[in-house]
């Protein structure tokens, strides 16, 4: 298995004088020190997580890939954004479904950033469809949703959050109890990591510890969208 010893100690500094420069004559002067300090160091973290995340779930992939892999683009999508800053001063790595194309698919998430820095479970954005599946699998069981979201292991580490309707969606009845789930737009949850862990050669294990407090969630939205986990 590939150890990896922690991001370096200058990721984020790297990216706080990215946000405090965040023009492209800037980031090409600093290009080898964005390579050093992010590139290379998030391509060695997704493939040191290759092995641990099989064990959890054989099909969440991490790939190691400048472009189309895990790791999300650096560069800004500003063609609808007032914002035109063309950088990102985050890394985004998420572990997706194999059946999944896009983010709107269940996934694993790591988000590393000089103002917060988490990790991520669950499905955001889903579209008509499998949110319909999800609310539905809630109706259907509503113990193992409860089981999956309200147990101790998962509480310690994580939380759900995301958007909500502030209204019933239609043809849910507002007095169900679950209520307040069945109006979520997104179903994911989400728990702090600390530059000291993001930094320290036990990231993989500690990752994995609190992905796995994650695991029901995980496998019954999978199970909601009838693919396996």
């Amino acid at each position: 298995m590939t150890k990896f010893p922690g991001f370096p100690s200058d990721t984020i500094p790297f990216l706080e004088d990215l946000a405090a420069n965040n023009d492209r004559d800037w980031f090409a002067e600093n290009k080898a020190r964005y390579e050093a300090v992010v590139l290379e160091p998030s391509l060695e973290f997704i493939e040191a997580m290759q092995q641990p995340l099989k064990k959890l779930s054989p099909h969440f992939l991490a790939v190691s890939k400048k472009v189309g892999g895990s790791l999300m683009r650096i560069y800004r999508d500003t063609r609808f954004s007032k914002d035109k800053a063309p950088y990102k001063t985050n890394i985004g790595i998420q572990f997706r479904h194999e059946f999944g194309s896009d983010i709107h698919a269940p996934g694993f998430y790591v988000h590393v950033a000089p103002d917060e820095c988490f990790l991520g479970v669950g499905i955001w954005h889903p579209e008509k469809e499998p949110l319909q599946m999800i609310r539905q699998a809630i109706l259907d069981d509503p113990s193992a949703w409860k089981k999956a979201t309200q147990s101790k292991a998962f509480k310690d580490v994580m939380q759900l959050g995301g958007d909500s309707l502030k209204r019933a969606p239609a043809d849910f009845d507002p007095a169900h109890p679950l209520i307040e789930d069945l109006k979520r737009k997104d179903y994911i949850a989400g728990g702090p990591l600390t530059v000291k862990e993001i930094t320290s050669p036990q990231l993989i294990e500690t990752l994995i510890t609190r992905f796995k407090a994650g695991s029901a969630l995980m496998k019954f939205l999978c199970r909601a969208l009838e693919i396996p986990y």
